[in-house]
């Protein structure tokens, strides 16, 4: 029997923590689902799998009742740094990567997180796209800006971030520069004062290709969302096949690809993908821990299928509570432990090369993919 506990995790895709007013104001069970419509937070989220679960292991991690009136009565007595302590602690964690453009005005800051873990931040491309837009009232200004903002990468910077498959598809297309720019006219036209939402497609692609050429100057991490995530997102477009004429393009070679969450329902796919292009790795985050067990263990299975082991990382992406961590971290391990003891069972793996391929999922294939960047920037 396998024992992944003592290896410490790199969490490479996570997100901070919500501010304590502005937990006060989401109910807990948000965090255990997708969803976020009324019926589905008052009906609905607590008969999943997940939540039942999961009610039961924070019982656990807490010493407590498993029943939410039980959990949130012992978070309310540890307090928020009580509590993330306890939950980072539990994981068995050795480092933290988050994206801080998920409910930006509500979290609390990347660098809060490091009292606690190593923690480097990940740049959401297109937040930094809308806050940038209404600092320039020309193209020009726009594009230096942004530019500016991530060549050099900054130093607490350890990956970019793509959120186009929410905002307009992951069928992401070279755009002509006077093209980019008509688009960048028309958006400052039609906007007021407020803050806008970036879904302009061929703004969104040129902005995308733009930091693609960085990345490869560098060999940045490229995080993609793929897959599922909230009703916001138009789940055909998030398909990673989408991303081909993407990876054929030569300047990117350089550039690493992170297909996040599985890309569940599409995990076939994302296999295909990271066994033929160098440049594309893959994460079992979200997927993990927010299926069933059944369905944890099938989605690894299906990356294991045909991806290399070289390819496939771990992540948790947490968000909202500290729990999320140590949730993720727990049934990393443990489905991983679990497909991994299969593959020995049915021959395709030793003991030795399970145990050396547990390792590398979930810390040193991310360690060379994202630390080595860290140090090749110092030199």
């Amino acid at each position: 029997m396998m024992n992944l506990w003592d290896i410490p995790v790199i969490d490479h895709h996570a997100h901070n923590l919500l501010t304590t007013e502005a937990s006060l104001n989401l109910p807990y069970v948000a965090a255990f689902t997708e969803g976020y419509d009324p019926d589905i937070l008052a009906h609905h989220a607590r008969h999943s799998l997940f939540y039942r679960r999961s009610i039961r292991d924070i019982a656990q991690l807490l010493d407590c009742e498993p029943t939410e009136t039980a959990i949130l009565t012992c978070r309310q007595n540890l307090g928020l740094e009580k509590l993330t302590q306890h939950c980072l602690n539990a994981a068995n964690l050795e480092a933290l990567f988050l994206d801080d453009g998920f409910l930006a005005d509500k979290i609390l800051p990347w660098t809060w997180h490091q009292q606690f873990i190593p923690t480097q931040k990940i740049l959401r491309l297109e937040e930094l796209a809308e806050n940038l837009f209404s600092q320039a009232s020309k193209f020009e200004t726009f594009l230096e800006l942004f530019l500016q903002a991530i060549d050099p990468p900054p130093s607490e910077v350890i990956a970019f971030k793509s959120i186009a498959a929410y905002r307009t598809g992951l069928d992401i297309q070279i755009t002509p520069i006077d093209f980019a720019r008509s688009r960048f006219i028309l958006l400052k036209k039609a906007a007021d004062e407020s803050p806008i939402r970036l879904v302009d497609k061929p703004l969104i692609d040129f902005l995308i290709t733009q930091a693609l050429e960085v990345a490869a100057k560098y060999k940045l991490p490229v995080q993609f969302h793929t897959g599922f995530g909230d009703p916001d997102l138009d789940l055909f477009v998030g398909n990673p096949v989408l991303l081909r004429p993407l990876l054929e393009e030569k300047r990117w070679r350089d550039a690493p690809i992170v297909l996040l969450h599985a890309s569940y329902p599409y995990t076939r796919e994302a296999g295909y993908l990271a066994s033929v292009y160098p440049q594309v790795y893959l994460d079992f985050g979200l997927a993990v821990p927010f299926l069933s067990v059944m369905g944890m263990r099938s989605t690894l299975r299906q990356l294991l299928e045909l991806s290399p082991t070289t390819k496939l990382m771990y992540s948790s992406d947490a968000h909202n509570i500290p729990e999320l961590y140590y949730l993720g971290a727990k049934w990393g391990r443990e489905i991983l432990k679990q497909v991994l003891e299969e593959s020995i069972k049915d021959g395709d793996l030793t003991v030795s090369e399970a145990e050396d391929i547990a390792r590398r999922m979930l810390s040193e294939n991310a360690r060379g993919l994202y630390l080595n960047f860290k140090a090749q920037k110092l030199d």
